[in-house]
């Protein structure tokens, strides 16, 4: 909580300077300075997307779980067994996970008014479900099982993963640091929001906030309302916690509460692959990707479908990888998250060795506190890094082994081989950099700004929403 709320100040402060789609590889290309600009662009552009689309995919199997778990709770019997070693059992989940992604995928074509209402109910159905896990969860537990004693909550702990008990720690602590990760994304939508050098960055810090205090509140909830570690252990479906709910409040309740969460889940899917098209549609606009010209379009309400179209593309391919792995698709999960947390530490090294001096614009400007934030964020964020690639469990052999190291190390040197074949005037020219380093020193006007750096900030996206 602590650390990731700093994290979201370093974020938010280069957010403000500079609010435009696609932000995060903008961001790091402008922290590199001049020089190095556009390979770090590249490589973050590379970082980000693949972590995006990846979270979309992720996204829709995790709602998948919640649905296909409902099997084991009324007991129903599946051919071969409901494991994840069943291929049958994998292509259930494969099938039922590309379903969710076509639905999220859809309300992301719906016109802008209808989409904001669906979105805010949306958004009241999880404040619901969030009330109900607070409120009726404890009060079903009490009068089932009962509910953990404070020693077993606080203390106990339990070494499944056969490492260390040094490293068990690690990974159980502070793995739970990937709810965080995301948080940049009201940075993408950032050209079609109001006052966006203010309210982008805003909701960087909010959303890291929120998250903190209620993430606090429901693992402190589910501490004391989990079953006693035999039990647990003898949940076999993919989502434990519709079994749980089923244990605590009934068959027909925990089917009312996997509802909810099947709901709040794909509208979860549907937020992702909103900051994913935009990210998506930032870099092709930009000039990286075969197909930039037909990505980069944006229809009449200034929204960029084709872009969705594509994040829908790629979510469904990497889908597929269920059917013949289930370690190859654990590996895209974990991965996923490396991609976005090297970013995070990536953008406060480059301010406090590279560019320790700009930025002065931003409305989040940190000032005197800038240098030890970025220390704090780099070493964190670097911590969590070194989890995320760890082994999850020892002695590590082929279905143990965590790939992510492995797709993070062959997306980084796509990367790099993408910056050196494409030609400079491609993509992120010297001049667009310059121009955006100055358009974000201190005691320039915002219509000074946008004619330093027009191609930077796009007056035919930006300018209605700037004008303000």
């Amino acid at each position: 909580m602590i650390f990731m709320t700093i994290t979201s100040f370093v974020i938010a402060e280069i957010c403000s300077a500079l609010p435009l789609s696609g932000s995060i590889y903008i961001w790091a290309a402008e922290s590199a300075g001049p020089k190095y600009a556009r390979l770090v662009g590249f490589i973050v552009a590379c970082w980000s997307t693949s972590s995006w689309i990846t979270f979309t995919a992720v996204s829709c199997q995790s709602t998948a779980n919640y649905i296909v778990s409902l099997l084991v709770v009324w007991e129903i019997e599946f051919p071969g067994g409901i494991s994840n070693n069943n291929v049958k059992w994998r292509t259930v989940i494969w099938a039922v996970s590309e379903g969710f992604l076509i639905l999220s995928v859809a309300m992301n074509y719906l016109p802008p008014r209808t989409y904001s209402r669906v979105f805010k109910f949306s958004v009241a159905l999880i404040v619901v479900d969030f009330l109900l896990c607070l409120i009726w969860l404890p009060i079903g537990v009490h009068n089932t099982y009962g509910l953990r004693s404070a020693k077993d909550a606080f203390t106990m702990t339990y070494n499944g993963t056969g490492a260390t008990p040094g490293w068990n720690w690690m990974l159980s602590f502070f793995f739970s640091a990937v709810v965080f990760i995301g948080f940049d994304a009201s940075g993408h939508v950032a050209e079609e929001t109001k006052h966006a050098n203010v309210t982008a960055g805003r909701g960087i810090i909010s959303s890291v906030i929120a998250t903190a205090l209620l993430g606090f509140a429901t693992t402190i909830l589910f501490l004391f309302c989990t079953p006693d570690l035999d039990v647990i252990f003898s949940l076999n479906s993919p989502q434990p916690f519709v079994q749980i709910y089923a244990l605590a409040l009934g068959k027909r309740a925990g089917v009312f509460m996997t509802v909810i969460a099947v709901i709040s889940s794909v509208m979860t899917t549907t937020v992702v692959v909103v900051a994913s098209s935009r990210l998506v549609y930032a870099v092709a606009r930009d000039g990286v990707l075969p197909l930039s010209w037909w990505i980069g379009k944006v229809n009449k309400d200034r929204q960029p479908r084709n872009a969705v179209t594509v994040v829908f593309i790629f979510g469904a391919v990497l889908l597929c990888t269920i059917l013949p792995s289930e370690v190859a698709f654990t590996s895209l999960l974990s991965s996923s998250g490396v991609s976005t947390i090297a970013s995070y530490g990536l953008i406060p090294l480059l301010r406090l060795t590279m560019t320790p001096n700009a930025f002065k614009s931003s409305h989040f400007y940190l000032g005197r506190s800038a240098f030890p934030c970025y220390v704090v964020t780099v070493l964190w964020n670097g911590l969590v890094f070194s989890v995320l690639i760890s082994p999850f469990y020892f002695p590590v052999d082929a279905q143990s082994f965590n790939f992510a190291c492995v797709i993070f190390g062959f997306v980084t040197i796509f990367a790099i081989v993408s910056w050196w074949f494409t030609p400079a005037e491609k993509w992120l020219r010297q001049e667009q950099i310059e121009k955006a380093l100055q358009s974000t020193e201190g005691g320039r006007d915002l219509d000074e700004r946008l004619e330093v750096a027009p191609s930077v900030l796009p007056v035919e996206v930006g300018l209605s929403k700037w004008e303000d």
